[in-house]
C-alpha cells in the first residue's frame, strides 16, 4: 500500500515535473507474469522513473548501503527503501549475494517484476559497463523474460556525486522482451551465463546507444579515482 500512495502522490508528480521524461515502447513489458527489467546505471533517480513508468509493482536490487548507513538519516533512508520493497545486495562477493539472489527469484516466481542493473552500480563517466552474470543466473533459474531497457539523460541530470538533479529532457527506452528458454537447465554453466549476460547488455546498448566498455564498472571507477589522485 506504501508503494503504490508515495509513487502516487510523490514520485509521479516529482519526477514528472523535474525531468519530463519520454517513454517509448513501455508496452513491450508484459502486464502480468513474471519479468526481469535489465537496464543501464547513471543515476540515483534511476530506478524511480522506471517505477513511475510502469502500472505493475518493480521491485529493485539495492546496495546493501542503503540499509546500513549509520545515524537517524541512514535508518530513515534504509526504512524508506524497505516500505518501497527493494532488496539489499551485498556486493562483496558471490556468496555474500546469494540470499539477495535467492529473495529476487522469490519475487519473479510469485509473478512478479524485478528490476535489475547488470552493471552493479552506476557509470562514472556515462558510458556502459560489462553486466555481472548474476541477471543471467535469475533467468535461466526462473524462466522469466527479460526486458532490455534504456535510460537516456540520467547522466547528465545526477551523475554520481551531484546530490541534486539539473532539470534535463530524459528518455526511457524499452526493447522487445528476450526470452533465454533455450539455456533452460544451463545456469550453472559459465560460458552461457556470459553468453547471456552479453546478449542482454548488448541490447541495452543499442537501445542507450553508448559506448560500450568490456570491463567492470567497479573496476574502471577504481582506476579512474587512482589515476586523479596520481595527477
Amino acid at each position: 500500500m506504501f508503494y503504490f500512495a508515495f509513487r502516487l502522490v510523490v514520485l509521479v508528480p516529482l519526477l514528472r515535473w523535474l525531468f519530463r521524461p519520454c517513454v517509448e515502447g513501455a508496452g513491450r513489458v508484459p502486464e502480468a507474469g513474471a519479468v526481469i527489467l535489465a537496464g543501464n546505471h547513471q543515476s540515483f533517480t534511476d530506478q524511480f522513473l522506471l517505477g513511475v513508468t510502469l502500472r505493475r509493482r518493480l521491485t529493485f536490487l539495492a546496495k546493501q548501503e542503503y540499509f546500513t548507513a549509520p545515524g537517524l538519516t541512514g535508518r530513515a533512508t534504509a526504512a524508506f527503501f524497505r516500505a518501497l520493497g527493494q532488496i539489499p545486495v551485498d556486493r562483496s562477493g558471490k556468496d555474500a549475494a546469494q540470499s539477495a539472489l535467492d529473495t529476487a527469484l522469490q519475487v519473479l516466481d510469485g509473478g512478479g517484476v524485478l528490476g535489475v542493473f547488470p552493471e552493479g552500480t552506476r557509470s562514472h563517466d556515462g558510458r556502459l559497463y560489462k553486466g555481472k552474470v548474476g541477471v543471467a543466473a535469475m533467468a535461466l533459474r526462473s524462466g522469466a523474460p527479460v526486458v532490455p531497457v534504456a535510460m537516456i539523460g540520467t547522466f547528465e541530470a545526477q551523475p554520481k556525486g551531484r546530490r541534486l538533479p539539473r532539470r534535463v529532457p530524459i528518455t526511457l527506452r524499452f526493447g522487445e522482451p528476450l526470452d533465454f528458454s533455450r539455456y533452460a537447465g544451463m545456469e550453472h554453466e559459465r560460458l552461457v551465463l556470459r553468453a547471456v549476460t552479453d546478449e542482454i547488455m548488448y541490447a541495452v546498448q543499442k537501445l542507450s546507444e553508448q559506448e560500450y566498455v568490456d570491463v567492470y564498472a567497479a573496476e574502471a571507477r577504481t582506476a579512474w579515482e587512482a589515476g586523479a589522485a596520481a595527477a
